[in-house]
């Protein structure tokens, strides 16, 4: 499902809509609303039943975490998170280095 796709789909489904904007984080901004609305979306249809959109929401958090915070997770965590956000595009996304890749760039600059 493309951004554009999203769009129409929440056009067309304004009670499901109405209802994925009640877990939106009140300090969160638009742009990680926006793409963290996008996550729930493609994958809302697997988790409808409510432990299951418990679920959904804490795997849409550990991706938005991931891309936005640089929060490391384990490996088939981000995996799953990945492989269930193919697609989206996150526009301006912040890029993170490890620690370790600090100190090797540090290196190479001496």
């Amino acid at each position: 499902m493309a951004s554009a796709d999203v769009e129409d789909f929440i056009g067309q489904n304004r009670l499901l809509s109405d209802f994925v904007e009640t877990f939106r984080g009140v300090s969160e901004s638009d742009k990680h609303w926006k793409s963290r609305r996008e996550f729930i979306f493609r994958n809302i249809t697997d988790y409808e039943e409510q432990p299951r959109v418990d679920h959904l929401l804490a795997l849409s958090m550990v991706w938005a975490n991931n891309v936005f915070l640089g929060c490391r997770y384990n490996p088939e965590l981000l995996e799953k998170v990945s492989e269930m956000a193919e697609g989206i595009v996150v526009e301006d996304a912040p890029v993170f280095k490890t620690r370790d890749e600090l100190i090797q760039q540090q290196k190479q600059q001496i």
